[in-house]
């Protein structure tokens, strides 16, 4: 007991600090590109390469000068499509393996998202940072310019969509108060059968996915960045089928079954009276 105590212990804070530096290197990701790209705007090219390894262009042949030039043309190219006055995101971090080899994250180095947007629009830098200097090894804007969406409807909806975990809760409440066998089945059922899944993008609208389930009691989210915002949703099929199981039984007790008793016959005191009633009636089998 006391191992199996220590190990969760362990494992508990090693999540902890994984998710401390996780936070940590995240704002170090933004600052260090907002940092690179400000530079750029000041044309400061010096100083922009400070942010970049740039021991890995002058192994690739590229002369400071060079450098200098393919900066200037990537400041323009962002300075015409979005301006100056940016904000800064960060989106994502990760590292990929693949079998593909060019699909691969190099060894030692990350791969961030990072959100850039005017009062107009958003766009997204694609940035690789190496883990240990947290410089900039390489720097591409994606062919992404959307116009910032209006997140009132978003947020509108999301407190709808708060009410599909809210009606399982509710469901499952019911399911425990109730007189049903092998209750966890049915919490289970409530639980995982949410399906089909309404998707709801702040950019790209609704989306149907015929085959996906909400495991997390119907819903899903993320809150990245706008390119990344949204809320899913599966329809309650299993809180809306043990509602009616238990309505359903419910209304037959109504009428005098007891669906928990062993004969299932009907709990009137003059059953008797009524022989051809009771040898013929069939009453549903208990869940």
């Amino acid at each position: 007991m006391k191992n199996t105590a220590h190990f969760f212990l362990i494992l508990m804070t090693s999540c902890i600090l994984t998710g401390c530096d996780m936070i940590t290197n995240a704002f170090t990701y933004k600052d260090t590109t907002k940092g690179f790209v400000e530079s750029l705007f000041k044309e400061d090219y010096d100083a922009s390469i400070e942010y970049l390894v740039a021991e890995d262009y002058r192994n690739a042949g590229i002369s400071t000068d060079s450098l200098k030039s393919i900066l200037s043309t990537f400041r323009q190219y962002t300075v015409d499509r979005f301006g100056t006055d940016l904000n800064y995101s960060f989106l994502t971090s990760r590292k990929t393996i693949s079998t593909i080899e060019s699909e691969n994250t190099p060894p030692g180095m990350t791969e961030v998202t990072i959100q850039i947007s005017n009062q107009k629009d958003f766009g997204v830098f694609k940035v690789l940072f190496v883990d240990d200097t947290h410089k900039i090894s390489k720097i591409d804007i994606l062919n992404i310019k959307e116009p910032i969406p209006s997140m009132l409807g978003f947020w509108f909806l999301g407190v709808l969509v708060i009410c599909i975990p809210i009606f399982n809760i509710y469901v499952i409440i019911k399911i425990k108060r109730s007189s049903l066998k092998k209750k966890w089945i049915k919490y289970i059922a409530v639980i995982l059968l949410n399906a089909p899944t309404i998707v709801y993008s702040a950019v790209n609208g609704f989306s149907l996915k015929l085959l996906t389930f909400q495991f997390l009691f119907g819903i899903g989210f993320n809150f990245s960045g706008y390119i990344n915002c949204y809320w899913s949703f599966g329809i309650p099929l299993g809180g809306l089928f043990w509602l009616w199981r238990l309505y359903v039984r419910a209304k037959l007790k109504e009428e005098g079954i007891d669906l928990d008793s062993d004969d299932k016959q009907p709990i009137s005191s003059d059953s008797e009276s009524y022989p051809s009633y009771n040898q013929n009636r069939k009453t549903p089998e208990s869940e």
